[in-house]
């Protein structure tokens, strides 16, 4: 079991393992399980990266992300001119469906709205916009609307789940409603959580996901 003092190295070991990053830049605290980050970097990959980079760690149960992003003094790029590169962007990218994605700016914010069928596409459009210059943050509005209308069976998730070997389902439950997938128990990582989300998301005539799934690290290490 890690306590506070040798997650919180661990969670900076993996912030500076990433080439993109300079350790110096991120400040982290651990405290329980929950990690936060804080610090300035002067772009908003490096925000999402320094984030992925914690959610890895094993251990990490929770995530306080207080990073900002602040660009060099003489750097200048109007609303206009990055909405330009987001359309570009989006529309580069095959796995984003052509004008089903609308873009606001803001002092540099993005956000992303629209009615996509797949999560996997929703995920996609705003991967396209994180390396852009002059993005400070991006709010990702995008809902999902299946076109099929084929009933979701439970077990058609179960066993989904189940053949990934990245997921430890032994207490993990999966329930429908709807349109809507629900999953809920323990799992012993981060990773293990999302991945497991990302699974269901993959089920035909999903409209919503509902991921309560607990992350235990203490649970791993007495299964």
């Amino acid at each position: 079991m890690k306590n506070n003092a040798e997650l919180q190295t661990d969670v900076q070991n993996a912030i500076k393992w990433e080439p993109l990053l300079h350790s110096a830049e991120i400040g982290v605290t651990a405290k329980d399980g929950i990690v936060s980050l804080t610090g300035v970097v002067d772009s908003y990959a490096k925000k999402v990266e320094a984030e992925n980079a914690a959610k890895k760690v094993l251990g990490v149960k929770a995530l306080v992300e207080k990073i900002e992003v602040k660009y060099p003094s003489h750097f200048t790029k109007t609303n206009v001119e990055i909405a330009e590169e987001v359309l570009t962007a989006l529309k580069a990218n095959w796995s984003v469906p052509k004008d089903k994605v609308t873009v606001k700016v803001e002092n540099g914010w993005i956000t992303l709205d629209g009615e996509l069928q797949w999560n996997y596409q929703k995920d996609a459009a705003k991967n396209a916009v994180n390396y852009l210059m002059g993005v400070r943050g991006v709010t990702n509005n995008i809902k999902i609307k299946a076109e099929t209308h084929d009933e979701i069976e439970k077990k058609t998730v179960e066993d989904a789940i189940a053949r990934n070997w990245n997921v430890d389902d032994t207490d993990l439950s999966v329930s429908v409603t709807g349109t809507t997938v629900t999953l809920t128990g323990t799992v012993n990582s981060w990773y293990e959580k999302e991945e497991a989300g990302r699974i269901a998301w993959n089920t035909p005539g999903i409209w919503h996901l509902e991921n309560d799934l607990v992350v235990d690290y203490e649970y791993a290490l007495l299964s």
